[in-house]
């Protein structure tokens, strides 16, 4: 089997193809508020990382403070795209029925978003209510706190970990906690552009883009 004590998923861009959903909303938001950016800078400077990295970017941007607002609005917009269309990954379902084990979620997306995520795309079952937040910690991806939360609860030594990530913040993350990560491309935001460089420099072992590839590594 996987050779691991516990699996670490991030859940956006990983788990549930929800990246360019929830960085198209962001986009959105940003230029209505005169911010002039493209999805591949929202990508740059925001995947994986929480909200609090929003709104000290906006700071830096607007020389004022995010709105008030402005969280809500974007979390609003965010539950409109999934509820419409919101998937689970490719080949993630047959994946998590073949692993016996441990699993657990660790995202830097808000508790709320990560379950009404999971519900909506039929994971929830597979998870136990093992799902961490960057809300359960102090500092965010791409410092180590969550990781080491995510394996303290599940009562696993952090190097008995694995981690699959999308995104820079998370690979550093889990390198930082002591854990392997394996970094994951088949996200639709990755779609025409190379993110296996980045990834690989970041710290990622391995790099997949599809979730039967994933699965053919843990299993045997």
């Amino acid at each position: 089997m996987s050779g691991f004590d516990l699996i670490i998923f991030d859940c956006d861009g990983v788990v549930v193809d929800s990246e360019i959903l929830s960085c198209g909303c962001l986009l959105t938001l940003l230029r209505q508020h005169e911010i002039e950016i493209d999805l591949a800078e929202v990508y740059q400077r925001f995947l994986g990382r929480n909200f609090q990295t929003v709104a000290d970017q906006y700071r830096v941007w607007r020389n004022e403070p995010v709105p008030g607002d402005f969280r809500a609005k974007w979390e609003a917009a965010i539950r409109l795209a999934f509820s419409a269309s919101l998937a689970a990954m490719p080949g993630v379902i047959d994946l998590l029925k073949s692993l016996r084990t441990p699993v657990c979620i660790a995202s830097s997306s808000d508790l709320d978003r990560v379950t009404f995520s999971l519900s909506l795309a039929n994971l929830t079952e597979f998870f136990g209510g093992h799902v961490f937040t960057s809300q359960m910690v102090k500092r965010g991806k791409p410092a180590p706190d969550l990781f080491l939360h995510a394996a303290a609860v599940m009562g696993v030594a952090p190097e008995r970990a694995l981690v699959i990530e999308d995104s820079v913040a998370g690979v550093i993350a889990a390198q930082a906690a002591g854990m392997t990560v394996w970094g994951f491309t088949g996200g639709a935001h990755y779609a025409g552009r190379e993110g296996r460089t980045a990834l690989e420099t970041s710290g990622a072992a391995q790099v997949f883009d599809k979730m039967s590839d994933l699965k053919r590594s843990l299993v045997s």
